[in-house]
């Protein structure tokens, strides 16, 4: 190819960032022209970076990511994704041994500048992991956002202004039109043309609004004036600029060195550190947060892509997807799409059809008017998941480097598509992974949370939701201050945590992740900081919030084989005093402090029955027992507490079904105020805990209630119903609509006399039918796995109950 003539002068390569159109637009000026250097606007600590451009293991997106040495908090990122400008420059340069920096202000004093203006009085900021120095509010022609921006100078976007002033209401159709779907093929066109005509708008554009409302841009316009001024000293003129289009005005302005100098004077200046981390198409678009965003990545990479035919192909890839997802899409809807996406496009005078065109043709044609189909289209494919790859070459933090070794070694590729992962702790494979991620759980890594799981809810089981964002490469970064491994770095953290803990329920929660994390070097720091506040901590609510977890720590202990003897003479002393100081703390609440309190009592309750499958609980069961006998009968307890305890011995079978009935007949009595009877039933009946199924299956604790509540004075009938409607709202529809169908029958289905001691309730048998309860064992049997019965044994018990029907 033969090398255009150019003017005297660098070529100045305005540029959307992350703009398909604007990638081809460069590639072609830069084989055009033949430059003997390539200036791209960006950090110019990431010079040593740019060699692993060209390393085939560097997939785009990609981001350079610089943080503060002393703060790894302190950070931003550079995106650059397949179609964006600057990476096909970079590309082009490596290809074609033509040397390539960058010239942007260097990222130690933007990222000091970033954090003078979050310590200024008044301003609230933090760490920089959404923060990206590519692109503001301007569309993506600009530079990094400024922060800095004085209150009534609003940014401008140029982008916006331009679309206005061609008569569009949408920048992003307007560039589309006049960019993304400029014809490719046809007569020859100068490729310097659209960037001259570019230039020209924007030296338009900044001639009315000065900086924009970009204050910093004066600062960073001036070094990147410097940088270009030592390039043609070095390589003459003949020098290509690849920026935001918005600085193209800046660059031609002739201005004098020391004007420029005078601007970079006295600019706060910190240690920084660069490198190359994967991006996603994800964290590309608009909604992200990301200040130069876009908002269809994966339809922008399509544009950029596609050899030809894009809406063809796009359609294609559409049809592959919904197809995947079992829905009928044949190549006749393909077909159709198209020709309705062209005609869609000449109806509304479009040079080439776009994405409002094709998303409007897929609705129509392939998702059958539905835009629930058209939401997995969207996600999947315009703005995608596509995750980039760095090569190992990269520096990264040794807490990088160790966290990359272990995914490889279990097999965890982070990926950018959410997704479920089942674990087994009785495979070493599944036991590593789930000690890996409670360990980056500890060092705040957010990779994975736990996650109910589908199958199996035993101890040997768990679930995690897996996603992997670019933003924990900055949690890296952060983390790496603990330690130089995950290990090191997790034990160290969490035995800072336990030394400054201040609640016993801190300490206690920290026990229970350093366990399940498996950090035997932390845990003898963490028991201390409990023993010490365990015996200084004499309030019952702190100790009933602190054994729930005790009680889990020493179950996973059990799993996971750890020696977790000392653990459990703390849970064993801390139930002990809970014992004792429980029946006092439950007097004199209001509604408030019983409800909370009766949280609390459930949570010990379901520990102290863990406890007594782990540890010698030395008849632990029996006083806790005693305990809740003390709650149900003291008439000075809540109603919320009594009733909640009188449940609890119900279900142990420490309380016969007469003394239930008994209990609720006095708590529903004439001379109970209405409020404190409402509490007692909210205690007895209320959550998602079967209450609603105890009722359906005893027509005499139902027929207390039912009398009792057609007791209830008109007057004070308001006041109670709020708390009986928080109650009976947890039941499932069934259960609702049973309990209306039994209390509909009339006073005889639920009127106490009716239902003396020994007496069958309406509806019920006498007593139990044990040959009819026992036709369902076979069955139970073969639902569990528990022996080889067959097919034929569940048969034959589901005949017999459908004779007994």
């Amino acid at each position: 190819m033969t090398r255009a003539s150019r003017p005297v002068g660098p070529l100045l390569l305005g540029v959307r960032h992350h703009g398909p159109g604007s990638a081809r637009a460069v590639r072609a000026a830069l084989e055009a022209t033949r430059p003997q250097a390539v200036l791209i606007e960006g950090p110019p600590e990431g010079d040593a970076l740019l060699p692993l451009a060209a390393d085939e293991r560097m997939r785009p997106p990609v981001a350079l990511l610089a943080h503060a040495v002393d703060d790894p908090g302190q950070a931003a990122f550079w995106p650059l994704a397949a179609f964006s400008p600057e990476w096909v420059a970079i590309r082009w340069a490596l290809a074609h041994d033509v040397p390539v920096r960058f010239i942007d202000l260097p990222a130690a004093n933007s990222l000091a500048m970033t954090q003078a203006v979050e310590r200024e009085p008044g301003r609230d900021g933090g760490g920089g992991g959404e923060a990206d120095g590519t692109g503001g509010a301007d569309g993506g022609v600009d530079g990094e956002p400024a922060p800095g921006c004085s209150p009534g100078h609003a940014p401008i976007d140029p982008i916006g202004v331009l679309a206005g002033t061609a008569g569009y209401d949408d920048p992003e159709r307007w560039w589309e039109d006049v960019v993304e779907h400029r014809a490719q093929g046809g007569e020859a066109v100068d490729p310097r043309a659209p960037f001259a005509a570019l230039a020209e708008a924007m030296t338009a554009l900044r001639d009315v609004y000065g900086d924009g409302g970009h204050p910093r841009d004066a600062v960073r316009e001036a070094y990147m004036r410097i940088q270009l001024r030592k390039a043609v000293k070095e390589f003459g003129d003949d020098i290509a600029v690849v920026c935001g289009a918005w600085h193209v005005p800046a660059l031609g302005t002739r201005t004098t060195l020391a004007a420029d100098r005078a601007l970079l004077k006295g600019l706060p200046k910190l240690k920084a550190e660069l490198t190359w981390v994967p991006w996603s198409h994800r964290r590309l678009a608009r909604h992200s947060g990301y200040g130069a965003g876009i908002d269809s990545p994966g339809w922008y990479g399509h544009l950029f892509e596609a050899a030809d035919r894009p809406i063809e192909r796009w359609m294609t890839k559409v049809a592959g997807l919904l197809r995947d997802e079992d829905r009928f899409v044949s190549s006749a809807h393909v077909i159709e799409a198209v020709r309705l996406a062209e005609t869609l496009a000449a109806l509304r005078g479009r040079p080439l059809a776009g994405l409002s065109e094709t998303i409007d043709a897929i609705r129509a044609v392939m998702c059958e008017g539905s835009d629930v189909p058209l939401a997995l289209v969207r996600d999947r494919l315009i703005v995608g998941e596509t995750l980039g790859e760095v090569p190992d070459t990269a520096p990264a933090v040794p807490l990088q480097r160790d966290l990359t070794r272990q995914q490889r070694t279990l097999r965890l590729k982070p990926e950018a598509l959410e997704r479920e992962l089942e674990l087994d702790l009785r495979k070493d494979t599944d036991a590593a992974r789930s000690r890996l991620l409670h360990r980056l759980r500890i060092l705040a890594i957010g990779w994975g949370e736990p996650a109910t799981g589908r199958g199996s809810t035993g101890t040997f089981r768990e679930s995690w939701r897996l996603r992997w964002e670019p933003e924990l490469y900055v949690q890296v970064a952060e983390a790496g201050t603990w330690g130089t491994t995950v290990l090191s770095a997790a034990t160290a953290k969490a035995g800072a945590q336990a030394v400054s803990a201040t609640a016993l329920a801190e300490v206690t929660a920290l026990a229970e992740r350093c366990l399940l994390a498996e950090l035997p070097e932390a845990l003898p720091v963490v028991m201390r900081a409990l023993a010490d506040r365990a015996a200084l901590d004499a309030d019952v609510g702190h100790l009933a919030d602190a054994l729930p977890a005790l009680a889990r720590t020493l179950r996973y202990g059990d799993v996971r084989s750890t020696d977790t003897a000392a653990l459990g003479e703390v849970a064993t002393g801390l139930a002990g005093r809970i014992c004792v100081g429980l029946p006092p703390a439950c007097t004199g609440l209001d509604a408030d402090g019983a409800a909370e309190l009766r949280r609390k009592v459930d949570g010990v309750h379901t520990a102290i029955g863990l406890l007594a499958g782990t540890v010698p609980a030395g008849g632990l069961r029996e006083r806790w027992a005693a305990v809740l006998h003390k709650l149900a009968a003291r008439d000075t307890v809540a109603g919320v507490i009594r009733g909640r305890s009188t449940r609890l011995l119900l279900d142990d079978g420490r309380l016969e079904e007469d003394d239930a009935a008994r209990l609720m007949g006095l708590a529903l009595s004439p001379g109970t105020p209405p409020a404190d009877a409402a509490a007692w039933i909210e205690g007895f009946v209320g959550g998602a805990d079967g209450g609603g199924m105890l009722l359906v299956h005893d027509e005499r604790l139902l027929g207390l209630v039912d009398a009792w509540l057609a007791g209830v004075p008109a007057d004070t009938f308001t006041d109670v119903l709020p708390l009986l409607r928080r109650t009976f709202s947890a039941y499932e529809a069934g259960v609702r609509r049973t309990l209306g169908e039994l209390v509909r029958r009339g006073p005889a289905a639920g009127a106490p006399a009716a239902t003396a001691a020994g007496t069958a309730a309406p509806g019920f048998g006498p007593g139990l039918d044990e040959a009819r309860a026992d036709a369902v064992v076979p069955v139970l049997r073969l639902l569990l796995g528990l022996d080889a019965e067959g097919a034929e044994g569940a048969e034959n018990a589901m005949e017999r109950l459908g004779a007994t029907g």
